[in-house]
Formats: structure tokens, sequence, C-alpha cells
């Protein structure tokens, strides 16, 4: 019972809080977590030996809602909850119906959104944006966010710890009923689910190179903003392409040894063409705007990949070209680094060396591993096999996972026998 449970908690944790936090305020987050945290204690002990309810999420709905109606009659007086709510929880006329619409599935809805933008507060950094947003809107643990982001527990909890005392300065969740404050917040809010997906995608776990629940907690939280007229932007549904095309590869990512696979050697009959399929009608939908976004050059990019019958038939030509356009929205080292190796596969792995010495500032790349082995790639096709094995060695000391490891010193043994690429 406890896998499908843990799975049920996560997924359900989100929504308790957001809309607790919604009745109690965000001054009085620890509360909303708590009550939350009692449900859950409340459901293993009676489901173990009752069993799990047909609906175990309506059970922990209304188990928490029950607690937050005791709390609410026992300290309205004693204590000032959500001021939005004003004087309808002052009363038991009132309070008891106030609680029951806000634990309806549209305004749970809503919450959620509002917690998602208070998590994006622009006072918070980026990294502890989205760190707020997996714990709170994810249910993520401390050590699961020590884990994903290869940090200590301390360092997470005093991040955590300091981003709330800063969302609850805010005294009430965020109001995304108006276009007012909503439209200035919303690249931080797809920022940090951008973040989010490719912390999962790219693997920072010890553990694994692809955490593929935190692709699918930013795919949800993206839903979110695609269900609300004033959130369902361009860049948004660009947004959601670019994650539906990633997330359709990742089934054929990771091999049944646990080994990472490059894109030339996935067997492409295992993505997913329904991911493809939903990436394809949001990309579609994100042209309707003026606005060219770093969203948009990403999802084009993964477009192209993915609807290639093949890695021989990819259209280098276009994916270089677009790398040019997403240099002039969202130029950075990494973006050009990605662009010199689309060049080298169209061009010849030297032209891919020339791409890479001639980036701006590429001394930021120093500890990002696939700097150093996309150098050891063209070096190593290039038929430098010494200089190459120094280059994944380079990587290998930056790399953060053991299949990332594996995947190096493979190619690095590759250069010790002479072996041709691939």
């Amino acid at each position: 019972m406890m896998e499908p449970s843990d799975h049920l908690f996560r997924r359900e944790s989100g929504r308790m809080v957001a809309t607790l936090t919604r009745i109690f305020g965000v001054h009085n987050l620890a509360m909303a977590e708590d009550v939350v945290q009692d449900a859950f204690c409340r459901a293993l002990e009676v489901w173990k030996f009752h069993g799990v309810p047909e609906n175990p999420s309506a059970w922990l709905m209304a188990t928490a809602k029950n607690r937050a109606l005791d709390i609410l009659r026992r300290e309205r007086t004693a204590r000032t909850f959500a001021p939005e709510l004003g004087r309808m929880l002052d009363s038991e006329w009132t309070l008891a119906p106030t609680v029951e619409e806000l634990f309806g599935e549209p305004a749970i809805h809503d919450g959620q959104l509002r917690m998602m933008f208070s998590c994006c507060h622009p006072r918070l950094p980026e990294e502890a944006q989205v760190a707020l947003m997996l714990h709170i809107l994810c249910g993520f643990s401390v050590d699961e966010l020590a884990g994903a982001f290869v940090s200590s527990h301390a360092a997470i909890e005093k991040r955590i710890s300091r981003a709330k005392k800063v969302l609850a300065g805010s005294k009430r969740l965020f109001d995304v009923s108006g276009q007012s404050g909503l439209s200035g917040r919303l690249p931080a809010v797809q920022r940090a689910l951008y973040l989010l997906f490719n912390e999962g995608y790219h693997g920072a776990s010890a553990e694994s190179a692809v955490r593929a629940e935190l692709c699918r907690e930013a795919m949800r939280l993206t839903a979110l903003l695609l269900d609300h007229a004033l959130t369902a932007t361009p860049a948004t549904r660009a947004l959601s392409a670019l994650m539906c095309f990633h997330a359709a590869r990742l089934p054929a990512r990771v091999d049944a040894a646990g080994d990472l696979r490059p894109l030339f050697e996935q067997d492409r009959s295992r993505w997913d063409v329904n991911l493809i399929a939903e990436g394809q009608t949001q990309l579609d939908l994100s042209a309707t705007g003026p606005e060219l976004t770093e969203y948009h050059a990403e999802a084009a990019i993964a477009w192209v990949h993915t609807t290639a019958h093949g890695f021989e038939a990819t259209d280098w030509r276009m994916i270089v070209s677009l790398y040019d356009q997403l240099m002039a929205v969202h130029p950075s080292p990494v973006v050009a680094l990605n662009r010199a190796i689309a060049i080298a596969q169209r061009e010849g792995p030297q032209r891919g060396l020339e791409e890479i010495r001639a980036i701006a500032n590429s001394d930021r790349l120093a500890g990002y591993p696939f700097y150093h082995a996309a150098l050891g790639e063209f070096e190593f096709r290039s038929g430098r096999h010494a200089v190459a094995r120094e280059h994944f060695l380079n990587a290998l000391a930056f790399v953060r996972n053991p299949m990332g490891r594996r995947f190096i010193e493979q190619r690095m043994g590759a250069c010790k026998v002479g072996s041709p690429a691939g």
C-alpha cells in the first residue's frame, strides 16, 4: 500500500496546502502544512485497518476540511486568518459554507494557481522560487529537494525558511483574477517551471540521470496556467509544447541497464506519440501572438528533433537557423554551445570546435559537463583521441550522477582503444 499512498500524498499535498493557506492566510502557512500532515497521518492509521477508500483524494480533502473548521471555530477570536475572507469566518452561518466553497474543485484549482504566483515573489531568487514551488505545491521534502539540487539538507532548509518568511509578508495569496500585477509576475512563473522541468530532464540527482517526477510536476503546474484565461498566453503554450516534446523522449532516454542513451542512439519507436501530438497542438496555438520568446524557439528546435524520422534525417540547417533566433532573443553561452553542436552535425566536428572556441564568455561554461563532453566528442571525431580523452576527463569532474559518469567513462574508453564514434 505504501508506494501508491506516497504517490497519492505527493499529488494531493499541494492541493490541500494551497486551499488551506487561502483560508488561514499566508502568514499561517505552517498551520496549513500541519493540517495536511495530520490528514496524511490519519489516513495511514485508518486505511491500515479499513483499506484505501474508493475515492482517497476526497477522503483526504474532507479530513483536512473538517480539521480546518475545528481550528477556525476554536481560534477565530485569538488569531487573524485570511484578510480577504473578512468577516465570513466570524459567524457560524457563513463559516461552514465559505470553507465548503473553498474546498470545491474550482476553488482548489484557483488556490494552486494563486500559490504558484505567490511562490514566484519578486524578492525571491529563481532557485528559491523553484524550491518553494516543489516543497509547497508538489509535496517534496527537504531531503528530496537536497537530492534534486545537489545540496545539503541544512542549505535547502535555510533556503525554504527564508522564502517562507518572504511569502508570509504578503499576508494573502497572489490575486490571479485581474491583469494588474499578473502579467509582470507571469514570466517568473514560466521561468520557474522551465527550470523545474530541466532539473528533472537533466538529472541533478545523485541517484538518477533523469527525474521524471520533476518533469511531470512541471507539466502539471504548466497545465494550471493553460487552464486560466489570463495565463494561457502564447509563451505559456510554447513552454508547454517544449515540455511535451522533451517528455515524449523520456522513455528512450535511459536503456534497460539504466544507462543514458544520446539522441542519435535512441529507439524512436519508444517515444510517446500522444505527447508529441499534444506538443504540436500547443506549438500551433503559441503562434497566435506577435512575440517570439525563448520558449517558442526552443519548442521549435525540439519539434524538428522529434518529428525527424531518424537522427540522420534531422534538418540541421533549420535547427541552426532556430538557434540563431534563440540567440537573438535569449543569448547565453549554453545556447551558443548548443548552436555549435548543431553546426558540427551539419558541417563536421572541426567547424563545431571553431564555433565552441568562439563562444563569448565561455569561462561561464567551465563547470558545465556538456561543454567538456562536446569538446571531447568533436576532438574524438577529428581523430585526436588523446586530446578528446582529456576533455572527457574534465567532463567527468562535473557530471552529477552515476549514469552520466558511466556515459562519459564509456566515451573515455572509446578514446583509449581508438574505436569509432557512436
